[in-house]
């Protein structure tokens, strides 16, 4: 088991910063992927980005590509999504999760934590 929780959200203009953080705690961090996905009112969550278990590699959903950055700190069980030139469209539940598998691409989010609430005005 793997218990998550998001923090970081709140209140930005738009042009604006945040970042989120996602503190784990249970079983070995290392050995699971990281991702972030986000849901915004009406619509269906959506994935936003992903990291690898070392870091090496990550993935991004092409509306947040050069904008927004996914790291981890495994001697910290934590993951970040750093959100830089934030947009209205950007207003959403964020969420963490977890997966044992080892790419980016492939395997199901097993754990999931509780959201964090990201407001973007114009």
């Amino acid at each position: 088991q793997v218990q998550l929780v998001e923090s970081g959200g709140g209140l930005v203009q738009a042009g604006g910063s945040l970042r989120l953080s996602c503190a784990a705690s249970g079983r070995t961090f290392t050995s699971y992927t990281m991702g972030w996905f986000r849901q915004a009112p009406g619509k269906e969550r959506e994935f936003v980005a992903a990291i690898t278990w070392n870091g090496g590699r990550t993935s991004y959903a092409d509306s947040v590509k050069g904008r927004f950055t996914i790291s981890r700190d495994n001697t910290k069980n934590s993951v970040f999504l750093q959100m830089n030139s934030l947009k209205p469209e950007d207003t959403a539940v964020y969420y963490c999760a977890a997966k044992s598998d080892p790419t980016l691409y492939s395997g199901t989010y097993s754990y999931w934590g509780q959201g964090t609430q990201v407001t973007v005005s114009s």
